[in-house]
């Protein structure tokens, strides 16, 4: 297994990796709606913080020499599921196209590291 830590890349709230690979998968671990820049600060909305979340996983992948066509799964988690499904939807849909959607799971949780609304990890496959 590869332990990766990607320079640059968003700062952990707690003691763990970036990602791990394993026989040719990629665990990354979930994101923030932070920024590299400004850990723990948040911007307001789902839509922004879908957003945020999406381009931190961005940086993790390129760390990885990887992309967003490389992701076989997600699981996203929303603190206020009823109210920010529908938006949070239409922007994740955003970053894919229509034929070439991961499998996903989404969930609804009673709280996420700095208040955030919402979360992304997600499973890749580098390709051989």
């Amino acid at each position: 297994m590869q332990f990766h830590m990607i320079s640059g890349g968003p700062k952990p709230v707690a003691p763990f990796s970036h990602a791990v690979e394993t026989d040719g998968f990629v665990f990354v671990t979930g994101q923030m709606p932070d920024t590299p820049a400004m850990p723990g600060v948040l911007p307001d909305g789902i839509v922004a913080q879908t957003k945020a979340v999406m381009e931190n996983l961005r940086v993790v992948l390129k760390g990885l020499d990887l992309g967003l066509e490389h992701i076989t799964m997600t699981r996203i988690y929303l603190t206020e599921f009823k109210r920010d499904y529908a938006a949070m939807n239409e922007t994740y849909r955003s970053y894919f196209p229509p034929d070439r959607l991961p499998a996903r799971t989404c969930v609804g949780v009673t709280g996420l590291a700095y208040d955030a609304l919402i979360e992304i990890d997600l499973v890749c496959r580098r390709p051989t």
